[in-house]
């Protein structure tokens, strides 16, 4: 079995696995219907190339670079350049606001900006204006008429400044140590915190989760397929870094709307993905399977009990004839749906009802729910089939991670891959790290045979007015595996009870109206319809503990969303935008004063 190296620093590691895969296929992308790629050679002389362009403009080790880009070729590219300059990368979210580049290039220092398409560089170059950034290089042309900043193309630099990739690889000199970028949280309870992570850091995640593939599945001809922010730690280290150590290929995505298609094409071995996509996905192919027809659907239910008994340790002799007809009509088209040669669907990011990963194991899919955060590179700790998986916990830490569980019940974690603390922000480097171990606000235990199990987050966790402890992310999980409910967010700190705000699922409201001939916007009128509603939250209910039950539901004005800043790029409700906005209406339903699942207005 092939070992996994250990290097140095990141870029040591890129160039040495393109000096062994050559010609060989690298990044690939869509470009006019057809995808095309890049193979390890070219994009080693990119890399080398950019990386004394930057030099060139005056950029000195150790400053800070924000990078502005989709998932695409030059996303890598740049961050490899970047970091073989000896310069920090700073990787944003293409949907952030003016505000929030600004929050970002301030708090960072940026010297210099990678945007990508002039379309981004629209709602960055007013923030670039009031920042110390000097230049900005565009991917893609860039619209004349930005201020005093000067703005180069990507490609006249590179041509401009031709670079030796083995010269380039000799003058890296970083240590595991040293700062490789800074990853800005999501903002999930507020503004967006630095986070430093050291090529230590993401070298230590990549080694553990690279020894779990090998040793799980295999060292094979790998393939990614990136869809996740590469401005988040987990799509960073998971689908960038990983594939370079595990010198594999990446495929990036077009968009969600067309992630089915892509994965059918690209044929991936390995996806990173969260729960939200999974949700949605089992969501799209157990209507499927439904319009097939009776049979189908009862060869879908069949693999679920299966898969549910099996889960109890409870194998059973008289299952064996049913799998084997499970083998040959349903499993292989569920699979052909992922490509026909999925390793293992990895999950992370967020915490995965275990209804969703029983699921994909029912239907043959392997699914690996891992648990992380930015500040611990991000991995922590992965379900892994040698260690036997368990659909309720998030496996044991990966190798090179120590893990322990405090008095009160907190996840403490220490290694390599923890963080050196916030940028510029001491007083939270100093809460978060506590005499060498990382205190991850989680609160969790571990199983019998040393997996972690997640039980909430400490500060999420509602405290109800006898001092009840309520998991939100439990109850909201329920909620959006009803057909009936898309988003859900409940609340309750410091009341009697829990009460909640959903927002219906629009296909299922669609297909509700017209079921009915009426138009899906006239459906909140109907009497009908808030019944509907009522009885999901009831099934819910009936599966929940006394001090888990939402009695009472209003639905929200709109999706939660990236644009209205109630979601966060990673697919996570932002709680404290949320409850501002609907603070007053959630209020009221202790009062008896508004109406259960109705907006305001509708009578």
């Amino acid at each position: 079995m092939q070992a996994i190296e250990r290097f140095p620093n990141l870029v040591t590691m890129f160039f040495a696995r393109a000096k062994e895969k050559g010609d060989l296929p690298f990044l690939w992308r869509k470009v006019d219907g057809r995808w095309q790629s890049l193979n390890w050679t070219e994009v080693a002389h990119q890399v080398a190339s950019l990386a004394t362009a930057l030099r060139a403009r005056g950029l000195k080790p150790g400053d800070p670079v924000m990078l502005v880009s989709e998932n695409r070729p030059e996303f890598c590219i740049a961050d490899l350049a970047i970091m073989a300059a000896g310069c920090v990368t700073v990787p944003t979210y293409t949907t952030n606001t003016t505000r929030d580049h600004q929050h970002i290039l301030t708090d960072s220092g940026a010297r210099a900006v990678i945007v990508s398409t002039a379309k981004l560089a629209q709602a960055l170059m007013p923030a670039v204006l009031r920042s110390r950034a000097s230049f900005v290089i565009g991917m893609e042309p860039l619209r004349a008429g930005q201020g005093d900043i000067s703005c180069h193309l990507w490609s006249d630099l590179i041509a401009a400044h031709i670079a030796d990739p083995d010269a380039c690889a000799a003058e890296q000199t970083a240590g595991r140590a040293d700062l490789a970028c800074i990853i800005y949280t999501s903002g999930t309870g507020g503004a967006p915190r630095g986070v430093m992570q050291h090529h230590g850091a993401i070298l230590c995640n990549i080694e553990g989760a690279g020894r779990l593939v090998v040793e799980d599945f295999g060292w094979g001809d790998e393939v990614f397929l990136s869809f996740l922010p590469l401005s988040h730690a987990y799509e960073h280290s998971g689908g960038q870094f990983l594939p370079i150590m595990l010198a594999g290929q990446i495929y990036y995505a077009e968009g969600l709307e067309k992630l089915a298609s892509n994965i059918e094409e690209a044929r991936p071995t390995i996806m990173v993905v969260v729960p939200r996509l999974f949700e949605v996905l089992r969501t799209r192919i157990m209507k499927s399977v439904e319009k097939q027809g009776k049979f189908p659907t009862w060869l879908m239910g069949q693999a679920l009990r299966i898969a549910a008994k099996e889960q109890q340790g409870r194998k059973s002799i008289a299952d064996v004839p049913m799998k084997a007809l499970l083998a040959r009509t349903l499993k292989p088209k569920i699979a052909a749906r992922f490509g026909g040669r999925m390793k293992a669907l990895v999950s992370g990011g967020a915490p995965l009802n275990p209804d969703v990963g029983l699921f994909f194991d029912a239907m043959g899919l392997t699914l690996l729910q891992g648990y992380g955060q930015t500040e611990a590179g991000p991995v922590i700790s992965c379900n892994r089939p040698r260690a036997g998986i368990s659909m309720d916990t998030v496996g044991p830490p990966l190798d090179g991670v120590e893990v322990r569980i405090a008095a009160d019940g907190e996840i403490l974690v220490r290694g390599e891959l923890v963080m050196h603390g916030y940028w510029r922000n001491e007083a939270d480097s100093e809460r978060a790290l506590k005499g060498g171990w990382l205190h991850t606000g989680d609160i969790g235990e571990f199983d019998e045979r040393g997996r972690i199990r997640i039980t909430d987050r400490k500060k999420d966790l509602i405290v109800n007015d006898k001092g009840d402890n309520v998991s939100p992310q439990k109850v909201e999980g329920m909620l959006t595996l009803q057909p009936e409910i898309g988003q859900a967010m409940v609340y309750g700190d410091r009341r009697p009870h829990l009460v909640g705000l959903i927002v219906p699922d629009a296909e299922w409201t669609r297909e509700w109206a017209a079921a009915r001939g009426q138009e899906p916007d006239s459906a909140d009128a109907d009497p009908a319809y808030q019944s509907a509603l009522r009885a999901a939250v009831e099934r819910v209910n009936a599966d929940l503990s006394v001090t888990e039950r939402v009695r009472r539901v209003i639905v929200a004005d709109e999706p939660f969303t990236i644009a209205n800043e109630e979601m966060t790029p990673s697919m996570k409700i932002r709680r404290h935008v949320i409850r501002a906005r609907y603070q007053d209406r959630l209020d009221a339903l202790y009062q008896g004063a508004a109406p259960v699942t109705q907006r305001p207005g509708v009578r």
